[in-house]
C-alpha cells in the first residue's frame, strides 16, 4: 500500500469526497483504486474562516510501483507492527516492575509477552478502589497518602485528560503498539487515526483493568499495597532484592523502576543508597480556567461547536522579560481542575477531562520553567522546592485541602481576591479567594503576569477579569533524573532499570508507555545476552530461549 498525506477537505464534505480527492491528487481512473484506509485525521484551524479536515490515507492501487515512481507525494505505507525481540520459555529469572502507571504497565506487558512472567509491585490500590479514595479527597477533603491521584493502578495519567499524543521521536512506531493495546483493552478505535487522540479518565480505568488481566493471563503477578521501602545491593552494587513496607523480602536481580514523579520517599531511599541521581529542570505555576465557549470561539470562530472539531484546545508559549519561559501545560478542554496532592499538608493541582470533554470550563497549567540554580543543594533539592510551595498553598487555602484561587483581574492588579467572578472554579474540595503571590516565587508570579497579557493577543479574552487561577501546579515533571547507561541500567547500580516520568525520561502517557516498552527490551537483552542493536532487526519469535 501507498500513503498519501495532506488531503484537505471542508468540514461538511460528502462521503465520497475523500475518494474523489485521492483520485484527483494522483490522477488515476477510479478502477485503479482498489482500497482506501484513513491513516490519520486532524483539522487545520490556522484560518478561522476556512477550517477544514486534513487526512493521511493508505491506498491500494493496481500498479503501485508505476504510480509511486510517477508521484513524489506518495510513499510506501510504513510497517508499524511491533515485533517482539525474543520469546523465552521456562525462564527462571523473573524481572520485577515497580509501578503500574503507563510506563510500568507497558514494561510489564512487553515482558509478559516475551515470556518473562514479571512480578508487578504497586504501592497503591487497584484502579477502582483507588478511584473511590481519590473521590474521598475531592468530595470530603480526606487524603489517603498511598491511594490518590498520584499513587495506585494506572498512575497519575489515569486522572488526566488521557492525551495520547507526543512529540517524541518514534522511528520504530512504538506509539502504535501502545495505541493498539489500548484499543484492544477497550479504548475507542478512533484513537488510531485522530491526530490528537484522547481517552479520558473513566475509559482509562477500563483500559488499565483490561491490560492487567492480559498481563496476568500471560503469567505476570500483581501485588497491590506493596510499597518498596528499601533495596538490597551486593558488594558489586548489583541489586539482589527488595524490602517492602511490611518487611517482606523479595529476591530480585532485574528491577524496572517506574515509580512516577511523586514517589519522593523512594527517591530519598535511592539517594541514601548512592544510586546516581541528578537534579533536573521542571516547571511550577497555576491552573487557569475559562469558559470553554470562549476558547472555542477564539480558535474556531463561526465553526465553534462543530461536533467534528469538538472542544478547542490551545498551546501557548511566552519568553518573559526576566528570562523565564512561560507556557501552557496539560491543557484540558471541557475538563476540571483536580486536587493532585499525595502528601499531608500540601496542595497540588492538575487537570483532567472525561472522554466527552463536556464540562463548562477549559483549564490548563500556566507554568514557568525553573532549574537547579533556583533550588541549589543536593540532587533532591527540587523536591523540597516543590513541597515549600505546596505547603504555602495548603495554608493559603485554609488548611483543609481547599486551594487558593484568584481572578485574573485581581492577579494582574496585584491584589488579593475576596470574591470570584463569573467563571465557577471546578476544583474540589473547593477554593478560597486568596493572593497567589504568597504561593509561588516572585519571579514566577512576574513572568505569569506578563504572559497572561501576551496570551490574550492570541486568544481574545484570555486575560478576562473573571477567569480563575488556582494554585499550585508543581508536579509538571520529575525534579530528578536517575542516570542510566546505553543498556537502560542505572549508571552505578546494576540490575536497576530507571524508567518513565519519575526517572526523568518521559512526560505524559505516550512517552512514558514507549519508555516502558524500550526498558522491557533492555531487561530482556540483559537476561538473554542479545545486544540491543541486534534485537532491533530480529522478527517476532525469531529467537527462543528456554
Amino acid at each position: 500500500m501507498l500513503r498519501l498525506t495532506e488531503l484537505k477537505l471542508p468540514l461538511d464534505h460528502s462521503g465520497d469526497a475523500l475518494r474523489d480527492a485521492v483520485l484527483t491528487r494522483i490522477g488515476i481512473p477510479a478502477d485503479d483504486l482498489i482500497g482506501l484506509t484513513i491513516a490519520r485525521r486532524g483539522y487545520d484551524a490556522r484560518r478561522r474562516s476556512a477550517i477544514g479536515l486534513v487526512y493521511a490515507v493508505d491506498v491500494e492501487l493496481r500498479d503501485e510501483p508505476a504510480v509511486l515512481a510517477a508521484h513524489p507525494a506518495l510513499r510506501v505505507t510504513p510497517d508499524t507492527r511491533y515485533r517482539l525481540p525474543v520469546r523465552v520459555q521456562g525462564q527462571n529469572a523473573r524481572p520485577v516492575v515497580i509501578g503500574t502507571g503507563p510506563c510500568g504497565l507497558m514494561a510489564a506487558l512487553t515482558l509478559a509477552e516475551m515470556g518473562f512472567r514479571p512480578l508487578i509491585l504497586e504501592r497503591g490500590k487497584l484502579v477502582r478502589e483507588r478511584t473511590r479514595d481519590t473521590w474521598g479527597l475531592w468530595r470530603r477533603g480526606v487524603l489517603n497518602p498511598e491511594s490518590n491521584v498520584q499513587f495506585g493502578e494506572g498512575g497519575a495519567g489515569t486522572f488526566s485528560d488521557g492525551k495520547l499524543y507526543s512529540g517524541i521521536k518514534d522511528p520504530r512506531h512504538l506509539t502504535r503498539k501502545l495505541l493498539h493495546e489500548f484499543v484492544q483493552a477497550g479504548a475507542p478505535e478512533e484513537i488510531l487515526i485522530d491526530s490528537k487522540p484522547h481517552i479520558g479518565t473513566f475509559r482509562l480505568v477500563t483500559v488499565v483493568e483490561s491490560i492487567r488481566k492480559k498481563i496476568e493471563a500471560l503469567g505476570g503477578d500483581y501485588r497491590f499495597g506493596a510499597r518498596v521501602d528499601d533495596i538490597v545491593l551486593d558488594e558489586d552494587r548489583h541489586i539482589r532484592g527488595l524490602i517492602l513496607a511490611d518487611g517482606q523480602h523479595i529476591d530480585a536481580n532485574r528491577v524496572v523502576l517506574a515509580i512516577g514523579h511523586s514517589a519522593r520517599d523512594t527517591f530519598r531511599m535511592l539517594h541514601r543508597h548512592g544510586v546516581h541521581i541528578e537534579a533536573k529542570p521542571f516547571s511550577v505555576g497555576v491552573r487557569i480556567e475559562h469558559p470553554q465557549s470562549l476558547i472555542d470561539r477564539a480558535r474556531f470562530g463561526a465553526f465553534a461547536g462543530n461536533p467534528l472539531l469538538g472542544p478547542a484546545d490551545y498551546k501557548l508559549v511566552h519568553h518573559a522579560g526576566n528570562g523565564r519561559p512561560v507556557y501552557s501545560f496539560c491543557m484540558c478542554p471541557g475538563g476540571r481542575v483536580v486536587a493532585a496532592t499525595s502528601e499531608i499538608g500540601c496542595v497540588a493541582t492538575n487537570g483532567m477531562s472525561q472522554y466527552s470533554r463536556a464540562e463548562f470550563n477549559a483549564n490548563a497549567g500556566i507554568v514557568v520553567g525553573i532549574g537547579p540554580a533556583d533550588y541549589p543543594g543536593d540532587p533532591l533539592a527540587g523536591i523540597a522546592f516543590q513541597q515549600r510551595w505546596e505547603r504555602a498553598a495548603f495554608q493559603a487555602g485554609g488548611g483543609t485541602y481547599a486551594a487558593p484561587a484568584q481572578t485574573v483581574g485581581d492577579f494582574l492588579a496585584a491584589r488579593a481576591s475576596v470574591a470570584l467572578g463569573d467563571v465557577v472554579p471546578s476544583y474540589k474540595p473547593g477554593v478560597v479567594p486568596a493572593d497567589l503571590a504568597a504561593c509561588l516565587p516572585g519571579f514566577a508570579i512576574d513572568a505569569i503576569r506578563e504572559a497572561l497579557t501576551r496570551f490574550a493577543r492570541d486568544i481574545p479574552g484570555f486575560a478576562m477579569h473573571g477567569a480563575v487561577l488556582t494554585g499550585v501546579e508543581t508536579r509538571t515533571s520529575s525534579p530528578i533524573r536517575i542516570g542510566r547507561d546505553a543498556g537502560g541500567q542505572s549508571l552505578n547500580t546494576k540490575g536497576l532499570f530507571p524508567a518513565g516520568e519519575g526517572a526523568g525520561y518521559a512526560g505524559g502517557i505516550m512517552s512514558a508507555g514507549v519508555d516502558g516498552i524500550r526498558i522491557a527490551e533492555a531487561v530482556a537483552s540483559s537476561l538473554t545476552g542479545i545486544a540491543l542493536e541486534e534485537r532491533m532487526t530480529r522478527g517476532e519469535g525469531s529467537v527462543t530461549y528456554g
